[in-house]
């Protein structure tokens, strides 16, 4: 054996083969099909492949071994805050989110006093009165745009358990503060990245204005008389060692779990609601379940609900709220045997890997037994199954999350029933966050 075998083999760089339209790079193709795009570089790169987006080279990471690497961080070579800013970083501006390393683990450390059991079990208690309040309008007997009534739920139910109900606000306002929330989320998906009239980035930085305005009105009576609900609890809580947050602090992490809380949720239950219509026998196992409890239940209870614990885990899977995460190196970084250098832009298809057929059986079908325990086949790799991302900046507030869909589906079971064509397939939008254009229309029949 020669000295020259013994020589280590160089390690692949990321290739830059790929490279889409001029300019805009491969946008347009993912916000028509990703998954699509995701399969063909899966099948043409494996599981780092090149990624072209507004003149930048990217990277994709595929498959749960190189989503989990970069999750993991083990040699702390991604983060989030160079990653998320150059999509919606003018507009969630030092959220959780976009915040690294150890100025991140220090905040996550104060906020996860908010969501502790005993106030976990706060919220829920003030769940349901938000959910029968909010659902007095809807319609019956005729079809109504499912989607958007229930975007305009979960804005009153953050209304209430984030903002103490806001009662001095009127509907008009709270109407400006959601259109406000989905322009900054939409914000994701502009082209020109500047505050430009006209354009969803400058649409984004009218709203960040009207949210900021809207928080800091509320801030000064939330520091002066402790509440239950979130705003005052991030007022006020601190820890051991006496952190506390910012009126900053406060109002920068409120506009990003207000936006996550009732965005996310709200495609997660549309899902559900969807699927629930297509499979009625499914509806009718959640149903019996729903039915056995009051109509109140408490957290114990919801979590009790075990096929609509199931049937919201596959909702998550088949449309994943977040379906791609981002993150960018600080440093050169090798994922799967391919290295990535300094200053990339890192794509996590998340969802790509919720269908891969190696890791799920019939991955495009609605099946939520996969996740009972006589199967769970999201255990069959560590990271098959991440809809709430993971390692340090996993979703905080991903029990309450749990709750709060719940807690809707509860209603709607004990008062509704309702059908969908076993064919329909929503026609999404994936410019940010996927939603259905066609606002997902169900007619909902009293029980």
């Amino acid at each position: 054996m020669t000295a020259e075998t013994l020589e280590p083999r160089p390690i692949p760089v990321l290739r830059r083969d790929d490279r889409g339209l001029p300019f805009i790079g491969q946008v347009l193709e993912y916000a028509k099909d990703p998954v699509g795009l995701y399969r063909r570089h899966w099948e043409r790169y494996g599981p780092v492949a090149p990624f072209r987006t507004l003149n930048t080279n990217a990277a994709m990471l595929l498959g749960p071994d190189a989503c989990g690497e970069a999750l993991q961080n083990k040699d702390k070579a991604f983060a989030n805050q160079p990653a998320w800013s150059q999509l919606v970083g003018p507009f969630f501006h030092r959220g959780l989110m976009l915040i690294d390393f150890d100025e991140h683990l220090g905040h996550r450390r104060i906020m996860q006093e908010a969501f502790v059991r005993p106030r976990l079990e706060t919220y829920t208690r003030r769940l349901h009165p938000a959910i029968e309040h909010g659902m007095t309008a809807w319609e019956t007997g005729k079809e109504f745009p499912a989607y958007w009534r229930l975007k305009q739920l979960t804005l009153d139910i953050a209304a209430d358990l984030f903002m103490g109900g806001a009662r001095d606000t009127s509907q008009a306002e709270m109407d400006r503060v959601n259109k406000a929330f989905i322009a900054c989320v939409q914000a994701a998906a502009g082209i020109i990245r500047a505050n430009v009239p006209g354009t969803r980035w400058g649409r984004a930085y009218r709203g960040r204005k009207v949210l900021e305005s809207f928080l800091r009105h509320y801030l000064p009576a939330k520091r002066a008389n402790q509440t239950d609900d979130i705003f005052s609890v991030l007022c006020h809580i601190e820890t051991d060692d006496g952190d506390r947050f910012t009126d900053d602090d406060v109002v920068n992490h409120m506009v990003f779990l207000m936006m996550a809380a009732h965005d996310t949720s709200t495609i997660t239950t549309a899902t559900m609601l969807q699927y629930l219509g297509q499979h009625p026998a499914w509806q009718e196992r959640c149903r019996t379940e729903a039915e056995a409890l009051g109509p109140a239940p408490s957290a114990a209870e919801l979590e009790g609900l075990v096929s609509l614990d199931l049937v919201m885990r596959e909702a998550l899977r088949l449309r994943a709220p977040v379906p791609v995460l981002v993150r960018h190196t600080v440093k050169d970084t090798v994922v799967q045997g391919v290295r990535i250098p300094a200053d990339t832009s890192v794509a996590l298809g998340i969802q790509f890997t919720h269908l891969m057929a190696d890791y799920w059986t019939n991955p495009e079908e609605f099946d939520p037994g996969r996740f009972s325990p006589e199967r769970r086949e999201d255990k069959s790799h560590r990271f098959a199954w991440e809809p709430f991302g993971g390692g340090v900046h996993k979703c905080i507030g991903m029990h309450f999350a749990g709750l709060e869909v719940k807690a809707i589906m509860h209603r709607l079971l004990r008062g509704y029933h309702w059908r969908v064509d076993p064919g329909y397939v929503p026609p999404m939008d994936n410019h940010s966050l996927p939603f259905p254009k066609d606002g997902l229309p169900i007619t909902l029949i009293r029980n």
